[in-house]
């Protein structure tokens, strides 16, 4: 075997807040792709699926998250079930309370869907983000600590802010066009293992554009 073992929850065993979150038990609705990591040093980072808010499986949204991403602690994901009716005069759910209230229990194609929630490949999400129900991120992209997101974030770029806007992309059109169309993240441990230095150098993607363009 090159590289960690992507089979376990804690590969480093000396580093005990930080763990693989796709071994951890299967949750209807939520797909985790390897690699992916949650880091929390407040609680056990066992408990990723705490963070996932809202989400009721009868509503069928979903949360999938690709591979190699960097979850810090403090990461919320509120789901669809999170959502109040907003046709009417109140959006005041009466229906939860009983009493006889139920009477206004809303239909769920009442209520606002948003979809699932997609998180690409080696995203990178700062300590105590905020991702709305619906949002798309894409591969490669950065969210700055404290941010909400509540808009898609496009492939490589870096979002940031209470909401999050737009700051910057991280490299030239041509160059996320290559990495999008590279997707190194789908490659086997030995070649990850072999271009170790170039996928964290910062010429690393200048010499592989040379290679397979």
């Amino acid at each position: 075997m090159v590289g960690p073992d992507k089979r376990q929850l804690y590969p480093n065993t000396n580093i005990n807040t930080v763990c693989y979150i796709s071994n951890l038990p299967k949750k209807p609705n939520v797909e985790i792709g390897e690699y992916t990591y949650y880091s929390d040093n407040k609680k056990s980072p066992e408990r990723f699926y705490d963070n996932i808010e809202h989400h009721y499986e009868f509503l069928g949204d979903k949360l999938i998250i690709g591979k190699f991403c960097a979850i810090a602690e403090g990461v919320r994901f509120i789901m669809n079930g999170a959502n109040h009716r907003m046709d009417g005069i109140t959006s005041y759910p009466f229906n939860i309370f009983g009493g006889g209230w139920e009477k206004v229990t809303p239909k769920i194609e009442q209520l606002p869907f948003k979809g699932d929630t997609l998180i690409g490949n080696d995203v990178w999400i700062g300590q105590n983000v905020t991702i709305m129900p619906g949002i798309k991120i894409g591969d490669g992209a950065i969210i700055a600590a404290n941010s909400t997101v509540v808009k898609n974030v496009e492939p490589y770029t870096i979002y940031g802010g209470n909401p999050a806007k737009y700051i910057k992309s991280r490299f030239s059109d041509e160059k996320i066009e290559f990495l999008l169309k590279l997707q190194w993240w789908n490659w086997d441990e030995e070649k990850i293992f072999n271009n170790l230095e170039k996928l964290v150098s910062e010429y690393g993607l200048d010499q592989l554009m040379i290679e397979y363009i």
